[in-house]
């Protein structure tokens, strides 16, 4: 793929919440038996997909759930706790449906579609995993930026492909996750261009680093800045230099999705780092983002601020895989139940507030 096709579909417009929606949502949910405002954030939640899926009953029962996966070039450096060979054997447990995200796609009846865009260990052989291959991984962001162009642009264009599948599937909400051993020091770095700020107010222990292993992945994500920051001089160049396959796939897939008018429930760290990168590349796209969790790494509260995001729920989670999504889903699902579900006063003849 040529950056000129790539850059055609990142040229659409973004879809238009239907704010009249928002306000039928508003009034239905005056008129249910119940104080106002007595469910909370459930009925912002409710009256904020109405107005995104331009329905008086929103739903969120056909869910679709993608994990992208890549390796790293920086991991040589020693920024994770895990071997880089553990991103290829986790898109092996994947596929044999054993991994965290399986477990909670089946329990929610969501679809579940796993990528490899590209990793040191060759995955081919395996069923049930969409290859694009392309590469051995990122190169080391240190040295040279993390992808080529061509590389940047076949990975955005994985995200958009995996959307444009969604919306024939007549899906409702989408998931996005991720899988790279690397991935929370090429986040940060990237987070760190996105806010200019500096590495040691957004590094994390990402899979379990302990305080001599972040004082290094510092260091690492400092060179790297140091490299690359003269040459950075738009959102797309930051994601080049200093994203992976599967947080540029994931960057992809959240502009598509916005264009397309699809709701979107953001993971963990690194996906919000890709929501990040979505809004600064096309201004706009967090109009269709939910955010599910506030995850335990250190930076992920400055990028929910810095996105004006209010997660969903807070229970220490850093695995990533869209499990925090997964797991904050049914709060979607019930806000959703209760607005469509309840009697208004009227219908159950029940006295209103004097």
């Amino acid at each position: 793929m040529t950056r000129q096709i790539a850059l055609n579909w990142l040229e659409a417009p973004l879809a238009i919440p239907n704010l009249e929606m928002t306000q039928i949502a508003k009034t239905r949910q005056e008129q249910l038996t119940k104080p106002p405002g007595s469910l909370g954030r459930l009925e912002e939640i409710a009256v904020q997909l109405a107005a995104l899926q331009n329905t008086v009953q929103p739903c969120v029962d056909q869910v679709h759930i993608a994990i992208f996966a890549g390796d790293h070039g920086v991991a040589v450096e020693g920024i994770s706790a895990f071997p880089q060979s553990v991103t290829s054997e986790m898109i092996r447990n994947f596929a044999r449906g054993g991994g965290a995200i399986n477990v909670l796609a089946r329990a929610l009846g969501a679809s579940l579609e796993i990528i490899n865009l590209g990793t040191a260990q060759d995955t081919r052989s395996l069923t049930g995993v969409k290859h694009y291959h392309l590469g051995p991984g990122t190169a080391n962001f240190i040295h040279e930026p993390a992808m080529t162009e061509d590389q940047l642009n076949q990975a955005l264009n994985a995200g958009f492909d995996v959307i444009e599948q969604a919306q024939q599937n007549n899906k409702q909400l989408f998931i996005g996750g991720e899988m790279g051993i690397g991935n929370t020091t090429s986040a940060t770095a990237l987070a760190c261009i996105l806010l200019n700020e500096p590495p040691m107010l957004l590094t994390g222990s990402g899979t379990g680093l302990d305080s001599h292993g972040i004082t290094h992945k510092i260091n690492v994500i400092s060179r790297a800045l140091a490299e690359h920051h003269a040459h950075i001089h738009s959102p797309l160049d930051a994601l080049r230099r200093m994203g992976g396959f599967e947080i540029a796939a994931l960057t992809g897939a959240y502009i598509h999705g916005a264009q397309v008018g699809l709701p979107m429930l953001i993971d963990g760290f690194i996906s919000s780092v890709a929501a990040l990168a979505a809004e600064h590349i096309f201004p706009g796209c967090k109009e269709w983002f939910f955010y599910s969790h506030k995850s335990s790494e250190l930076g992920h509260g400055m990028i929910l601020k810095a996105l004006n995001a209010e997660p969903l729920i807070a229970l220490n989670m850093r695995l990533g895989e869209g499990s925090g999504a997964a797991v904050a889903l049914n709060l979607l699902r019930m806000a959703c139940k209760l607005h469509n579900e309840m009697a208004t006063f009227s219908e159950a003849q029940v006295s209103q507030k004097n």
